[in-house]
């Protein structure tokens, strides 16, 4: 019969073992609980696609599903996620870059120690807030110059690029901070001024992490929902090319959106219509999916290992 160890060694390797289980059930259960999601989503899926036409789902350009004549056309609620996304993106990618290259390059260590979890509070506002703030006050201020609807792409977009700032600032600021110093004196002693070697040599150096930030602040824009649910309104269109501008001006549909209306609605549980937010969820599920997989694909292809 084996004696056991308590000895300060002992205790510290059943420690360590103890905590490497942890951890390992941790990742164990993440990976479960994606599973589960994804085989949620298709199994519903599944028996949406034997009402509807896989044929007429993804390639439909009328999104009717609780009105006469009945569609199911995907297209329109994919142009709509697509409006925000590009609007959120001209917002959140500026900003978010030019404030992690102040906070990395310009910025003290105090006055970095102030702004950045200033910054991040942005990030813990409960969307709800965004999407009523949208609603109220950005709506109304921009009605001033703009011919805006009540519900519209335009405001839903701002907002949603508000929110996804610190993600791109904080991820892009966290990779400039690990480019090392050597980098940045070897340009000084060229004779670089600081505007140089923050967009030529720390930036550069850092593009996979940025770029990174980019992919993962998209997709959860991609992914938001009750500010576009509040403020992008309910008006599933496809994307118009010839009017730019109609299309941030009017009222939209993003699938997330389309999702809370079917779920909240008044529709039968076992209906077609019902089904089809399992089929819509497994869209997105498969758009954020293939965004996060393309992240980690071009960071790991353009990441720089210093030593």
């Amino acid at each position: 019969m084996s004696v056991p160890d308590f000895s300060h060694d002992g205790i510290r390797t059943a420690r360590g073992t103890l905590f490497r289980y942890l951890f390992k059930l941790c990742a164990l259960l993440s990976i479960l609980t994606t599973i589960a999601i994804l085989l949620t989503l298709l199994v519903d899926a599944v028996d949406f696609f034997r009402l509807v036409s896989p044929v007429e789902f993804f390639t439909g350009t009328q999104w009717t599903p609780t009105n006469e004549p009945i569609s199911f056309g995907v297209l329109p609620l994919i142009s709509g996620t697509l409006i925000i996304t590009i609007g959120s993106a001209m917002v959140a990618l500026p900003i978010g870059l030019l404030t992690a290259i102040y906070l990395s390059e310009y910025a003290s260590e105090r006055r970095r120690a102030y702004l950045k979890p200033a910054l991040e509070v942005l990030a813990g506002v409960p969307t709800v807030v965004y999407g009523y703030f949208a609603l109220v006050y950005v709506t109304p201020a921009l009605d001033r110059f703009l011919p805006l609807s009540t519900f519209n792409a335009l405001s839903a977009s701002i907002m949603v690029g508000i929110m996804i700032i610190p993600m791109v600032s904080s991820i892009s600021e966290d990779a400039m901070s690990a480019v090392p110093d050597s980098l940045r004196q070897a340009s000084y002693g060229l004779g670089a001024t600081k505007f140089t070697v923050s967009t030529s040599v720390v930036v550069p150096a850092a593009l996979s992490g940025i770029f990174s930030s980019f992919i993962l602040a998209l997709s959860r824009a991609i992914g938001e929902t009750m500010i576009v649910a509040i403020a992008a309104g309910q008006t599933p269109r496809m994307i118009d090319l010839t009017d730019p501008a109609g299309m941030f001006l009017n009222s939209i549909q993003p699938m997330t959106s389309a999702m809370v209306q079917i779920g909240t609605g008044d529709i039968v549980g076992q209906g077609a219509a019902y089904k089809s937010l399992f089929a819509v969820g497994l869209t997105l599920f498969v758009i954020t999916f293939a965004m996060n997989l393309v992240s980690e694909l071009v960071a790991s292809h353009y990441r720089e290992v210093y030593r």
